[in-house]
């Protein structure tokens, strides 16, 4: 589905890959997206632990680091996102947070 996208983190307890469909843009050789539940998110809790990340983008892995920005605002970010994965985060969120993935 386009602007869907899957984040593979490695498990801080498990060290196993843990994979999470996200909604999110590739933009200037970064992936962006808004994570609904910011540091409450278990994927965010992976990549506090660990930065190093795969993005799975139209069926197409690509390795990078994750960086969390708590000074960007998710909801203006969430304009530059695709509409319906959006307006879901938007509805359901409960702590946005935006995350950059720099892939390599």
């Amino acid at each position: 589905m386009p602007g869907q996208a899957v984040v593979e983190t490695v498990g801080r307890v498990s060290g196993q890959p843990r994979r999470t469909p996200v909604g999110g843009r590739l933009a200037d050789g970064s992936f962006w997206l808004v994570s609904n539940h910011g540091e409450h998110s278990q994927y965010v809790r992976n990549i506090v632990a660990n930065p190093r990340v795969r993005v799975q983008i139209r069926g197409r892995w690509r390795a990078g680091t994750a960086h969390l920005l708590p000074h960007d605002d998710p909801k203006r970010r969430l304009r530059k996102l695709p509409a319906y994965n959006s307006a879901m985060v938007r509805m359901l969120g409960t702590d946005l947070l935006t995350v950059r993935v720099d892939l390599d």
